[in-house]
């Protein structure tokens, strides 16, 4: 079935991982995504080989795309390139600082030829201020947001361990590209969205800022724990593997002494009166909760945990997430054979989307060029 977006076009001058995400996510609406690529491809290309030879990062964001292989530096494919914009809805692009404006294809200059065009550039700090010609990394903009400093264990920061500033700010730009399509339907002009990969970062870092900015201390790493909860952290069983409970209120609290710690004095203690003295108590408190459940295997600590109602969570390996029961799997052809990878959050009326093939450097590059030819 047509999904929401078919017949948008959307030209994606993108690489990495940012651009990308965004494209796979209107591709999988049924936008047509045309993909430039350099004539090397991607980069992204050549992370690595896993998925039957094929890159897992590529494999996973360039589903439903057309691949065509343009040297934007050369006249003739430049030429191309502004024949396809000029019938395009979006233009996407995160190149370099500066490099789209170089080439003639700013925001400024295209939405001035093309007023109904929604332009969107991602960038790493900005197109303004001192940051903006710096370069921007995913792990870069962790450390720089302040993401690293509350990430980890109190030994020092720590990386997220997914690519989640791209991710992130992916996701920002799909949001912003869908607004401005439905403005578009209401006004008939397009609009030019900018974003990067730290503002996106600094937004999910807002309460973070927040307590820091006006609680005057900013949260501590405390590794698989939560800064101003307890008891809310991970706890290894009687064989050595993990598992993190959530207490977020008294109720809660009160089912956790009772049924599971079966220590119903705790609820007399002024030490655990409240949250507040819980999380001043941390230490103590989870010392006592890590010797209760060293006494018993994983899968009773589930099982006592389900029973009394208290919100809980194995920590998985990467091996458990593949044969997870709550995981949805959807199978995409690559150039390399089909792969299994886990299918698109969102389904719609029961029914999950089926992303389109992953396509090969320059696939559809001839069709594109007769296409779009003069």
């Amino acid at each position: 079935m047509p999904g929401p977006l078919s017949g948008i076009l959307v030209v994606a001058l993108e690489q990495a991982v940012a651009a990308p995400y965004c494209s796979c996510k209107l591709a999988e609406a049924g936008a047509r995504v045309i993909k430039v690529e350099r004539p090397e491809g991607d980069f992204a290309r050549g992370y690595d080989h896993a998925v039957m030879g094929e890159s897992t990062y590529f494999v996973w964001l360039n589903r439903g795309k057309e691949s065509i292989a343009l040297n934007v530096k050369d006249d003739a494919d430049r030429a191309l390139l502004e024949r396809i914009v000029s019938k395009a809805d979006v233009f996407l692009q995160n190149l370099g600082p500066g490099a789209a404006e170089r080439l003639g294809f700013g925001a400024e200059d295209l939405t001035a030829r093309y007023p109904n065009l929604i332009t969107c550039s991602i960038s790493g700090y900005g197109e303004e201020g001192p940051y903006a010609a710096m370069r921007a990394y995913d792990l870069l903009v962790q450390a720089e947001s302040g993401l690293a400093s509350v990430t980890g264990r109190p030994e020092g920061p720590g990386r997220v361990g997914v690519s989640v500033v791209d991710v992130g700010t992916g996701m920002y730009a799909y949001q912003a590209i869908l607004e401005a399509l439905i403005e578009r339907g209401r006004t008939g002009r397009g609009k030019a969205i900018s974003l990067s990969l730290f503002a996106a970062m600094a937004d999910w870092m807002t309460v973070p800022f927040l307590q820091c900015r006006y609680g005057g201390k900013a949260p501590e790493r405390v590794g698989l724990a939560h800064p101003s909860i307890a008891p809310y952290g991970a706890f290894a069983s009687q064989e050595g593997k993990w598992i993190v409970i959530s207490i977020q209120n008294e109720r809660e609290w009160m089912r956790l002494c009772e049924q599971v710690l079966q220590r119903p004095d705790l609820l007399k203690d002024p030490a655990y009166a409240g949250n507040a003295q819980r999380v001043a108590n941390r230490s103590a408190l989870d010392a006592l909760i890590a010797e209760h459940f060293a006494c018993y295997g994983l899968e009773e600590l589930a099982a006592a945990l389900e029973a009394a109602q208290v919100a809980f969570g194995r920590v998985s390996e990467v091996p458990d997430l593949l044969r997870h029961p709550a995981l949805r799997e959807v199978i995409v052809e690559t150039p390399g054979g089909s792969a299994a990878m886990p299918a698109p959050p969102a389904s719609f009326d029961g029914r999950l989307r089926q992303p389109g093939p992953v396509p090969a450097l320059d696939e559809q590059g001839e069709a594109l060029r007769r296409e779009f030819s003069l």
